[in-house]
């Protein structure tokens, strides 16, 4: 991807829309153009050394929707329950309540239930600004990391994956580090950020201008950023259309009981 001295990429929606589903596809095992496609599809999960590093893989259950269809990622004991649900509701409402009601009463005998709902985030090429803080920024890379693995920092970086934070900006205040987006090497082609800002100086335009200035760093890597949060995340998910993102894909994942229940704990 090359860049234009007004700082442009010479990359188009398509091609990073493409670049996303060739990932989800080796996510979910399946081809890059089932995403595109109007009919559900329900095909078997398995590992895939080159999948997002943070998937745990096989799935048992997972469903994934660009907007069009969706395709269910299974193990085969969960098979019939997946294609069942997505043939008796439409596409769009299998991610919401009252239809998830039926899909939990299904998974219950399994010893399974919905664990994560995510939305995903890519950046979108025609409308990507370049945007400021009134604070000093730099750009950090992994040798800066090492004393930032902090509760405060949980978003940028990631403890138990150091070896994937790889590139960072910094916002500081007089020298003190105030606000922090960290990329995560999750796959070859693309790279997830992630954010925190201190509470004193949040809504300040603090994060959204240090996931701008981190995706543009990560273009020049000819790696596609994307960003992720919960669904009901309302102020990350207008960070990251203030970034220049706009929503591509949704992702619901299917757990275990016992899992779900160490995590409530």
């Amino acid at each position: 991807m090359q860049i234009k001295n007004d700082g442009v990429y010479f990359v188009t929606n398509k091609e990073i829309l493409k670049i996303a589903m060739e990932q989800s596809a080796i996510d979910s095992n399946c081809r890059a153009d089932d995403f595109s496609s109007y009919e559900n599809k329900v095909v078997l999960s398995k590992d895939d050394p080159k999948a997002r590093k943070y998937l745990k893989l096989p799935f048992l259950c997972d469903f994934t929707s660009y907007g069009n269809n969706i395709v269910a990622s299974v193990s085969e004991q969960f098979r019939d329950v997946a294609a069942e649900y997505i043939s008796k509701f439409p596409a769009v409402h299998c991610f919401e309540t009252p239809n998830l009601h039926w899909l939990m009463e299904q998974l219950n005998p399994l010893g399974a239930n919905v664990c994560y709902m995510a939305e995903y985030f890519l950046p979108d090429a025609d409308h990507f600004p370049t945007l400021r803080c009134g604070y000093e920024t730099r750009i950090l890379t992994q040798g800066d990391f090492e004393p930032l693995y902090l509760p405060q920092w949980g978003n940028a970086l990631c403890a138990t994956r150091k070896q994937l934070d790889v590139l960072g900006v910094g916002a500081y205040h007089n020298g003190t580090l105030i606000g922090l987006a960290g990329c995560s090497a999750d796959c070859r082609s693309m790279w997830q950020i992630g954010i925190d800002v201190l509470p004193a100086y949040r809504k300040q335009g603090v994060a959204s201008a240090l996931v701008n200035r981190l995706a543009h760093e990560v273009l020049k890597q000819d790696i596609v950023p994307f960003y992720c949060c919960a669904w009901s995340n309302v102020g990350s998910a207008r960070t990251a259309i203030k970034s220049g993102f706009l929503p591509s894909w949704v992702q619901m994942t299917v757990q275990p009981d016992r899992l779900i229940a160490s995590m409530n704990n």
